[in-house]
């Protein structure tokens, strides 16, 4: 007799453009951007500078670099994640359902948790691939998957459901050991390949408005100590390693230091060869391959550097050791489902 999935799994990112086209990146752009999540403005305020400066002239810029880093199967994120949602299927066995649910975009959370409902399952654990905790990531995930189980479009909108399932959310592990082992492994084997050891080692992590870690947010708290741990497990001494934080957005201050300053200055002292690496990031995406890798290139070259001097380290994607962490960090949060 065939063993029907009793629990539900849902691997929860942000999103994607559907196609490396400006309506496509528009549309998911004004989704994410529209979240008070990620910029909590009054919507009085924001939404006239969205519609009308940032959604006219970013989602064509925005679809330009997409098509650099799109490949054959689609958007980066979304075939690495797919392939994450298939390893760990196969891993946890015929109890559990795992789908993708992202935020802003296609293959969304309220399409998993509809999919959980039409199978029958009653239970359902949510687990954000943002190891570090933020708001911006971490808590619109648990947003969007506490509306999608009692039907609810959004904060003020009616809850339609008469049935909702019972929800767990996976704590942020962004200190677990075993998160942390993963890294090592991976960073080692890719290490093993280059020419030399790397003089220097950045770790990369998205960056949020200060004014969110002021009143709250434990996001750099989280990042540096994923950063610390790594380092030790890595044996890395304290100038063989350093933090910085990307993606900067709008005129206000962000935590810091920059990822860009970071790689110029680092050219500009004749600091190499250079490794960055992404932790917070669970796979692959616009923010990794671009802005990194090639972004990153450009400006360490400009500033000095050669290319053959700067080293990318892929996201954990579908690394065996990530993979095995994540099917346990599933068994370890339903206990007493079973």
């Amino acid at each position: 007799m065939p063993t029907h999935p009793s629990i539900g799994v849902i691997l929860a990112q942000i999103g994607t453009p559907a196609r490396p086209e400006a309506k496509a990146v528009r549309s998911y752009l004004r989704r994410f951007l529209s979240d008070r999540r990620i910029v909590d403005r009054s919507p009085w305020l924001w939404q006239p500078i969205l519609q009308g400066i940032i959604l006219r002239t970013r989602p064509r810029k925005s679809a330009r670099l997409y098509r650099q880093i799109w490949t054959e199967e689609g958007s980066p994120l979304l075939v690495h994640s797919f392939r994450q949602q298939s390893a760990l299927q196969d891993r946890l066995g015929p109890k559990f359902q795992v789908e993708l649910g992202l935020a802003y975009s296609e293959h969304s959370i309220e399409r998993a948790m509809l999919r959980m409902e039409q199978a029958g399952i009653g239970r359902v654990l949510v687990v954000p691939l943002f190891p570090q905790y933020s708001s911006t990531t971490t808590a619109s995930v648990y947003d969007q998957a506490c509306f999608a189980a009692l039907g609810r479009t959004g904060s003020k909108a009616s809850a339609l459901k008469r049935y909702v399932p019972a929800l767990r959310f996976v704590e942020p592990y962004y200190n677990d050991p075993e998160y942390i082992s993963a890294m090592k492994a991976h960073l080692l084997r890719h290490m093993e390949r280059l020419n030399r050891e790397p003089d220097r080692v950045v770790l990369s992590f998205h960056g949020i408005p200060k004014r969110y870690a002021d009143t709250g947010d434990p996001y750099p708290e989280h990042c540096m100590e994923t950063a610390r741990l790594l380092a030790e497990a890595m044996g890395w001494c304290e100038n063989r390693w350093q933090v910085a934080f990307q993606s900067r957005f709008g005129p206000e201050a962000w935590v810091g230091p920059s990822t860009d300053d970071v790689i110029g200055s680092l050219a500009e002292r004749g600091v190499a060869p250079l490794l960055i690496f992404a932790p917070g990031f669970a796979a692959d995406c616009l923010e990794t391959l671009h802005e990194l890798d090639i972004e990153g290139r450009d400006h360490f070259c400009a500033s000095g550097g050669r290319t053959e001097q700067f080293h990318y380290a892929p996201c954990l994607n579908d690394q065996p050791e990530w993979l095995d962490f994540l099917a346990g960090l599933v068994e370890r949060n339903v206990g007493g489902w079973e």
